[in-house]
Parts: structure tokens; C-alpha cells; sequence
């Protein structure tokens, strides 16, 4: 079998570096891609992954992105959909400019990730487009305007794709991560082990739908630690 190729959009320390390790696990070669590459060079050296820079909200940017990982690594089987942006406060408050770049992240920039995989897969019949959503996906929290535009948005994206895509082939899975992702801007021992979720429990997840048969696809599935309300 020929090596298979992912796609990591929005690299960081976090959950895209839990799916970098255990893609690179799994025998693939692995891309990163984000807006400052070096912050990567860690997890670039290792897990054997080359790093590109791409600010997601830009066509140009999207597009050279998919171009040098098709040179250097091959089409992309698997992209998976990371970056995420939002502002803060009260609708009065929020300044439309900030509004608006968080929502050039998501969902535009799901959009333009989503359609340069696409164009790649579909003349194959395959592959797989795998989109980090959150809570804020499927409820609207006061003060997260922002968020729950961005979210909802790109989780419709990703509905209205599953649908348009499955008959062909291409596998379009979102996930809702209900809850803090364990790291260190998510930390409080008070609140009991359970109370993030676990990057590397929530990227085995990731694996697992990445590999289902495609008779028994999941459009979309939630993680969520026991603590949260849903």
C-alpha cells in the first residue's frame, strides 16, 4: 500500500501535536501547517513532519499550502481542519473588525481547506476531511456571539459536505469537543483528573473514525469529559 498522506491545518502544541505523533504512528507522512512554522520545529523533528506557514483566511495562502505538500509529500488522503479564532464580550462591545477576522478562520477558512482537499480526492474517490468543532457548534453561550457564528457555520459547512460527498467517496467527519483540551492553558487540579479532555484520548478518536468502513461512517461525534453539561 502506498504511504499515506495527512494534513494537519492550524498546528499547535495541543491536539494537532497528539494527531501528529500518532499519525506518524501510523506510518503516514505527516504536514503542519500554521501561521509561524517555527514554533513547530519540536514536533517537526519529532515526529519527522515538514512544517509550511498558512494563514487559513487567505485563498492565495490556502492554495500554495496544498501545492507544496503535493510536491514534497504527496496529495493529501487525510486533512484534518484545526484553526479556530473568537472574540470575547458582550455584542455591544465586540469590535466588527475582530468579528470579522475570527470568522475569516471559521468557517471561511474551513471552506477554502475543504475545497482545496476536495479537488484533490474526488478525481480519486477517496479520502478523508476530519474538522475540529466545539460546545459552542450546537449551543450559543452569552458573551460567545463570535464563537457560536464561527462554529455553527463551520459545522453546517461540514453537515452540507458529509451529505454532498459520502455518495463519492470521501469520508467528512466533525467533531464537538465539549469541554478544555488538557494543556497549559487548561489546568486546575481542583477540579479532579476529569475535568479536560485529554489530547492524545481525544486524537485516538480522530484515528478511529478516520479508519471506520464506509458503510458504518460517522458524519459527526462529541467528546466531552463527564463534568460538562450537555
Amino acid at each position: 500500500m502506498a504511504k499515506e498522506t495527512a494534513l494537519i491545518v492550524g498546528a499547535g502544541s495541543g491536539l494537532s501535536a497528539s494527531l501528529a505523533r500518532l499519525f506518524a504512528k501510523e506510518g503516514m507522512a505527516v504536514a503542519l501547517a500554521g501561521r509561524s512554522p517555527g514554533k513547530l520545529d519540536a514536533l517537526v523533528a519529532e515526529t519527522g513532519a515538514r512544517a509550511y506557514r498558512c494563514n487559513v483566511s487567505d485563498p492565495d495562502d490556502v492554495a500554495a499550502l496544498f501545492t507544496a505538500v503535493d510536491k514534497d509529500l504527496g496529495e493529501p488522503d487525510v486533512v484534518v481542519f484545526n484553526p479556530s479564532a473568537r472574540v470575547r464580550g458582550p455584542i455591544q462591545d465586540l469590535d466588527p473588525i475582530a468579528v470579522r477576522d475570527a470568522l475569516m478562520v471559521a468557517p471561511y477558512g474551513g471552506f477554502l481547506v475543504a475545497q482545496q482537499a476536495v479537488n484533490r480526492m474526488l478525481p480519486k474517490g477517496k479520502g478523508t476531511l476530519l474538522v475540529t468543532g466545539a460546545s459552542a457548534a450546537v449551543k450559543g453561550y452569552a458573551n460567545s456571539s463570535c464563537f457560536a457564528m464561527g462554529k455553527f457555520g463551520l459545522r453546517g459547512l461540514c453537515q452540507s459536505l458529509a451529505r454532498e460527498l459520502q455518495p463519492k467517496g470521501i469520508h467528512v467527519a466533525h467533531f464537538v469537543i465539549d469541554g478544555g483540551i488538557a494543556g497549559p492553558n487548561y489546568s486546575d487540579a481542583s477540579r479532579g483528573p476529569d475535568a479536560f479532555l485529554e489530547p492524545d484520548a481525544i486524537a485516538q478518536s480522530y484515528l478511529h473514525v478516520l479508519r471506520q468502513h464506509r458503510s458504518a461512517w460517522s458524519w459527526e461525534i462529541e467528546l466531552r469529559p463527564w463534568v460538562e453539561t450537555f
